[in-house]
């Protein structure tokens, strides 16, 4: 079984994804932040280095997703390989980051990985403001982090409620992170978990 956890930068996907891995003894696959040659030249320079990166991420996410499917075990993955094609690509594109050519070029390439490989049994998506998230980034104090502004947070969550507006390629969980504490309190996390026993009961 595939679980992913999608949400915004700083919405608490990697704490989930722990928690969740803990108690459903669930193998994990992370978004590999501190080898990523592209990650502090791009929040650098977005303009010069947003193709890079978003072709780095489409790579190592559809090498993650060929490694569940080949895993015998229950896997729970940080971050879909959705995101960086529904809202992150774009929206570079559309700040003026990432040429058009450029864009056209990912994401004919993104629609052919596509074509091979299937969506997650179940997506949880961690639904945040941006004060949460700017809270969240904040208290975490990764250096490459601090440049990112509110307005670049702000499209992504637009993009994001309008990508899971459509979803409908599996079984979606929606978190309220605004409401929902569960990197701290653990009646928080255990609704979550009820939530997802539910949803994974149905599954078979």
């Amino acid at each position: 079984m595939h679980i992913a956890v999608a949400g915004n930068i700083g919405s608490g996907k990697t704490t989930l994804t722990k928690l969740l891995a803990k108690h459903f003894e669930w193998d994990t696959h992370f978004e590999n932040v501190e080898q990523n040659p592209y990650l502090n030249d791009f929040y650098n320079d977005m303009q010069r280095w947003s193709f890079n990166l978003q072709i780095y991420y489409l790579n190592s996410r559809f090498t993650q997703i060929q490694e569940i499917k080949e895993s015998t075990k229950n896997v729970i993955q940080d971050r879909t390989i959705y995101e960086d094609a529904y809202i992150f690509a774009p929206n570079l594109h559309s700040m003026g980051l990432m040429t058009t050519r450029d864009f056209e070029n990912y994401f004919s390439l993104f629609n052919l990985l596509e074509s091979f490989i299937s969506a997650p049994d179940l997506l949880i998506y961690l639904r945040a403001s941006v004060p949460t998230l700017v809270n969240q980034i904040q208290q975490r104090g990764r250096e490459y982090e601090e440049s990112i502004r509110l307005d670049y947070l702000k499209r992504l969550n637009e993009r994001y409620e309008a990508w899971i507006s459509t979803y409908d390629k599996g079984k979606l969980l929606i978190v309220d992170v605004d409401d929902n504490n569960f990197h701290e309190n653990a009646e928080d996390l255990g609704k979550i978990i009820r939530d997802i026993d539910a949803e994974i009961n149905g599954l078979f």
